[in-house]
């Protein structure tokens, strides 16, 4: 998928009506193809939420641009919104090799990676997701049964150095560490988005 054209309205970012057009079909299709991820919700509570927050899709067009393929995965009755997770398969493409934050990749002093996990998911606007969520993903099919995803790493950790990714192998999801300056070919992060 192309980059999105970026028209300004105030501060936030607008996709072009045939960027939207091309987008919304592409995610309707994922939300009809794969209805295990969002038993009891239709497609037409999702694009009634997405028209009343047109913004948010210049950041789900971030997501998919990237290889993420995001879909609804669940649905907050206390504000109404839909959650959306980055879906798939491998962690995706148009985001690996990044260290984990950018403390770690100013730290780095030689083979500086591009850019980090969190930098990234901020410019999209979306966050990365917690080891909670990383769980709560595994439950919807099998995920980065060949690659690793960086997650939210707590302060502690992070504090001392480290970061966390996950990965799923021998059809376990395992929690591992690294230094949050390394990054790897194999290894980008996935985020969650509300709508």
């Amino acid at each position: 998928m192309k980059e999105a054209a970026r028209s300004t309205k105030g501060s936030t970012w607008t996709l072009a009506p045939k960027q939207r057009e091309e987008l919304l079909r592409t995610l309707k299709a994922r939300f009809e193809e794969h209805r295990n991820r969002h038993a009891g919700l239709e497609w037409t509570q999702v694009q009634a939420r997405l028209d009343e927050n047109a913004e948010k899709l210049w950041s789900l067009n971030e997501l998919e641009r990237t290889g993420g393929e995001p879909d609804v995965v669940a649905y907050v009755k206390e504000t109404g919104e839909f959650v959306f997770f980055d879906c798939s398969a491998e962690s995706p493409k148009g985001r690996r090799s990044l260290c984990y934050d950018r403390e770690a990749l100013d730290a780095r002093k030689l083979h500086k990676p591009e850019n980090s996990a969190l930098d990234v998911a901020a410019a999209m606007g979306a966050e990365i997701l917690t080891e909670e969520q990383y769980r709560e993903l595994q439950t919807l099919g099998a995920f980065d049964t060949k690659t690793s995803s960086w997650i939210r790493t707590p302060a502690k950790i992070r504090k001392l150095g480290g970061a966390l990714f996950c990965d799923r192998r021998y059809d376990t999801v395992f929690t591992y560490h690294n230094g949050a300056d390394s990054y790897y070919a194999a290894r980008a992060f996935r985020c969650s988005l509300r709508v």
